[in-house]
């Protein structure tokens, strides 16, 4: 089987991991599907003997773990963002991949670092950090009892992303999560300027849908720029329409 492709290019993101015997267990679960770029977020510090007891041989993972105090700051080199979580609603997403679809779609996006994100083990993920992520995931489990373990959803998403393990096409590299907020955030303030927004917090939804699109859509720089041009233009025309009717 080909174990590289996306593989290499896939970040587990940990937001505010409470134990560390969950780490190690994560770092395990991680290294058995041929994933080993760990990332934790937050300024926990963790009991070594836990994480490396649990770890075992996937020590390596823990020791070269990227540390970042946001998940904002986390993500901002990523073509790609995912959350793991199980809850939908209009504060969150209302579509989410499964695993298989996960795995099928990142497969077929450009160059770039992919950050799958997994919250707390108490409460998962917040809505605010759901809303940084451009897509969910979600792992179909019994309407009996739905909660998983951490590492459990950490190797379930890693198992599935091995077994579809392949060549992804080279060539083009995505934009990244940072250089999206920049560019929504510019064509968001073109549409203000021309008083698109009319409802409460319509400005907020219609920022975030963009992002999520963009993101997904796996944009190159040169077609950033294009559709950015886009909301930059109808700013001027609806402008000059303005200026012409006084």
């Amino acid at each position: 089987m080909e174990t590289g492709g996306y593989l290499s290019r896939i970040r587990i993101v940990l937001v505010d991991t409470q134990d560390g015997a969950n780490i190690g267990s994560c770092c395990r679960a991680m290294k058995t599907m041929g994933i080993e770029r760990l990332v934790i977020t937050g300024g926990r510090e963790y009991d070594e003997d836990r994480v490396r007891t649990l770890a075992l041989h996937a020590a390596d993972v823990w020791e070269n773990a990227e540390r970042f105090d946001t998940l904002q700051e986390a993500l901002e080199g990523s073509i790609f963002t995912v959350g793991a979580t199980r809850r939908r609603g209009k504060f969150r997403k209302l579509s989410a991949y499964s695993p298989e679809q996960l795995a099928e779609k990142l497969s077929d996006l450009p160059d770039g670092d992919i950050s799958i994100v997994f919250g707390r083990e108490s409460d998962g993920l917040r809505d605010d950090e759901v809303a940084m992520c451009s897509s969910i995931v979600t792992i179909p489990t019994s309407d009996r009892f739905p909660s998983l373990n951490l590492s459990q959803a950490v190797q379930i998403i890693a198992y599935t992303l091995f077994t579809k393990a392949s060549k992804y096409r080279s060539g083009m590299t995505a934009v990244s999560h940072a250089r999206i907020r920049d560019g929504v955030s510019e064509m968001v303030q073109h549409l203000d300027s021309i008083g698109y927004f009319k409802l409460a917090d319509e400005r907020k939804w219609t920022e975030q849908l963009l992002k999520d699109i963009t993101e997904r859509a796996a944009l190159s720089e040169s077609e950033m720029q294009r559709f950015e041009k886009i909301f930059r233009k109808a700013e001027l025309i609806a402008l000059h329409r303005r200026n012409d009717d006084v």
